[in-house]
């Protein structure tokens, strides 16, 4: 029996640790550019200097953004840990892009209705879902029946990104469309993509949003509305609190919330 090939073991073992398709498919092609940056030369071959200088040259020759290089990173540390069975120390010493301190995009209520407007059929359904459950793209496509619990009002997401389940809200005005739907549809992710692009150029909205600015404002407009930041971090599913805490830098509230000295005089 030929010896099971090296992508081949990464993607089994990566779905024995029940990743999701897109971080397999993510740590697939960062391994095979690993690979390919070293002259095909086989990872056994290869340790902590190679790691370090194909994360340094995606830094610094193909400036990719501090969040692809972590998970270029993460996936040679899955491949060398838990495919190859070798344990690296910290890996110290390699030059990072600098993180991103960009502020989320996200919606006004009046653009959430407009562009859920002008959708229709499942992909208003699950760009409902995306708004009013704060649901991850792929969470959305995937969500079973039985994971919606109508009487409560919940509905539980399975192994949600990190591999952890959460339960975030069901919104009451979509319980009656989801009983009626009753059953799961097959999604391509990108034909719901193409549609809610659609449907922000047909509401005119004139700034780079997307399916995923839904659950920004999902998170932004909850913390509008008085919502404690905790709760928020739990219904998203986030393991760090600063990472909601990003929301609170774009509330509605102009000025960053402060009141002018002018306005009290």
């Amino acid at each position: 029996m030929p010896p099971t090939k090296l992508l081949d073991q990464v993607r089994t073992v990566a779905r024995v640790k029940h990743f999701s398709l897109s971080t397999e498919r993510a740590y697939v092609g960062w391994i095979r550019r690993f690979i390919l940056f070293h002259n095909k030369k086989h990872p056994k071959e290869m340790a902590e200097t190679e790691i370090r200088e194909f994360i340094s040259h995606l830094a610094v020759n193909a400036r990719i953004s501090a969040s692809t290089q972590t998970v270029a990173l993460s996936a040679l540390l899955f491949l060398y840990r838990d495919v190859l069975k070798r344990d690296l120390p910290y890996i110290d010493h390699i030059e990072r892009a600098k993180p991103s301190k960009k502020i989320p995009v996200v919606f006004t209520r009046l653009e959430v209705q407009a562009i859920l407007a002008r959708l229709e059929g499942t992909h208003h359904l699950i760009a409902g879902l995306l708004y009013g459950s704060g649901l991850r793209l792929m969470e959305a496509v995937r969500l079973r029946v039985k994971d919606i619990d109508f009487e409560r009002g919940e509905i539980t997401v399975r192994e949600a990104k990190g591999g952890r389940d959460r339960v975030t809200m069901l919104p009451a005005s979509m319980r009656e469309s989801l009983q009626i739907q009753e059953r799961r549809h097959h999604l391509y992710p990108d034909h719901l993509q193409r549609a809610v692009k659609r449907a922000i150029n047909l509401a005119q909205i004139h700034r780079n949003g997307s399916c995923h600015t839904l659950r920004h404002s999902f998170a932004t407009h909850l913390l509008e509305d008085g919502y404690d930041i905790r709760t928020v971090q739990e219904l998203l599913g986030h393991k760090d609190v600063k990472t909601t805490m990003i929301y609170t830098h774009v509330l509605n509230r102009g000025g960053c919330g402060v009141r002018s000295p002018l306005d009290r005089s």
